[in-house]
């Protein structure tokens, strides 16, 4: 048996770490792992102000593709994905993940595999502000 995509979405509005816990709780899961992506203040040693994400149009579809394979693995129950494209500052979420297994190894090893896809593939561009004005285009896959 394999899990379900609850979540797999790329939007503009703020993300909600509960929402996405809550959409992938259920009765028989032993443990729900979440992660969430945090723009900070620096990067490299540079001071950021703010990040831009830019998504192409077929990020919508490559992040459901990616939630789908997580779900596939026969110990996951649900999976909850969320990355936020637009202008962000300091201290929001970009991204958020959220996976129930009924055990908590299972479950820390598919939040991390979802994790590490939705970077790698997922085709979303950052804009990074640095504090001395200058900017960069980041992350590019």
């Amino acid at each position: 048996m394999t899990g379900v995509v609850v979540i797999a979405e790329v939007v503009d509005e703020t993300l909600d770490l509960a929402a996405h816990e809550q959409a992938v709780s259920e009765a028989r899961a032993g443990a729900v792992v979440t992660f969430q992506g945090v723009v900070r203040d620096h990067d490299h040693g540079r001071g950021v102000t703010l990040l831009e994400y830019e998504g192409h149009p077929s990020a919508a579809a490559i992040i459901k593709e990616v939630a789908a394979e997580i779900a596939a693995d026969p110990d996951v129950y649900a999976v909850a994905v969320s990355h936020r494209v637009g202008t962000l500052k300091i201290g929001d979420v970009a991204l958020v993940v959220a996976v129930s297994t009924a055990h908590r190894k299972a479950a820390f090893a598919a939040c991390a595999r979802a994790v590490d896809e939705v970077k790698d593939r997922l085709p979303i561009w950052k804009r990074q502000v640095f504090t001395d004005g200058t900017e960069e285009w980041v992350n590019c896959p």
